[in-house]
């Protein structure tokens, strides 16, 4: 579904991204972890296309098909979604009517008709009982006034209705406290599928006690230096992020 080769990516004149190679199937949930300023968050965002990034070196295919030179747009109309760590505002649009607007557009691009008011309201009625939202959160302007677990399980909300191929959940644990985060990391196993794969960007070992990842990638100064399964984060727990550190430079 998902194959990075070789990707090197910067912000101005700054190289963060420094060779990364990953592959994601379908069906699979994979977790990269790491120290801050290792390049999670940067290499979320190369691949959903944020425009202040520049590849510089490597490809992106998604589907077989290069992304790389793809707009954010173009690629979320393909099946990519990016949950983002600080959620915006955006004062006097619902919930519902944001919701709304991104499901038609994501149609559009693919030559499809809106989709019928009724029709639209049982997907919404349905997909809100799921993840426990309360009717009353969806009239509400998106994010604001809410709480830092309000507003993932409002990115976990719109993930359900667009029910894209790949989700890249940045950080959605940053903030949550212990039932905020089970509900989230429900929706989101809630949602898992054989034809659709999680990528899940994260610190802390915590998280993937309610997502349980099929593959752990540890990446430190924009690459990615081990891969392994579940027990890895277990590990990482253990011994923290300076026994890679170690590792990396006794490597080197």
């Amino acid at each position: 579904m998902l194959k990075i080769e070789n990707l090197h990516a910067r912000v101005g004149d700054k190289f963060i991204l420094k060779g990364i190679d990953l592959e994601i199937n379908a069906g699979e949930v994979h977790a990269i972890m790491g120290p801050n300023g290792s390049g999670k968050s940067t290499l979320a965002s190369v691949v959903a296309g944020k425009e202040e990034y520049e590849i510089r070196q490597g490809q992106i295919l998604f589907e077989n098909e290069d992304i790389s030179e793809l707009s954010a747009d173009e690629r979320a109309h393909k099946g990519l979604f990016l949950s983002f760590q600080y959620p915006v505002e955006i004062p006097g649009v619902t919930v519902t009517n944001f919701v709304k607007t991104a499901l038609n557009e994501t149609r559009k691009a693919k030559g499809q008709t809106d989709m019928p008011a009724n029709k639209m309201l049982k997907l919404i009625r349905e997909k809100s009982e799921m993840l426990e939202i309360d009717r009353k959160f969806l009239s509400r302007s998106l994010n604001e006034g809410f709480s830092g677990g309000e507003k993932k399980r409002n990115e976990i909300f719109q993930m359900a209705i667009l029910e894209p191929k790949l989700a890249i959940l940045d950080e959605t644990d940053s903030g949550l406290d212990i039932d905020a985060l089970r509900i989230v990391a429900n929706g989101v196993n809630k949602l898992r599928s054989k034809d659709n794969a999680t990528l899940v960007i994260t610190h802390y070992q915590r998280l993937l006690d309610y997502i349980v990842p099929d593959f752990v990638h540890v990446l430190y100064d924009g690459k990615i230096v081990k891969s392994g399964g579940k027990e890895l984060a277990f590990e990482l727990e253990e011994k923290g992020y300076d026994w890679i550190k170690k590792e990396v430079n006794q490597k080197a």
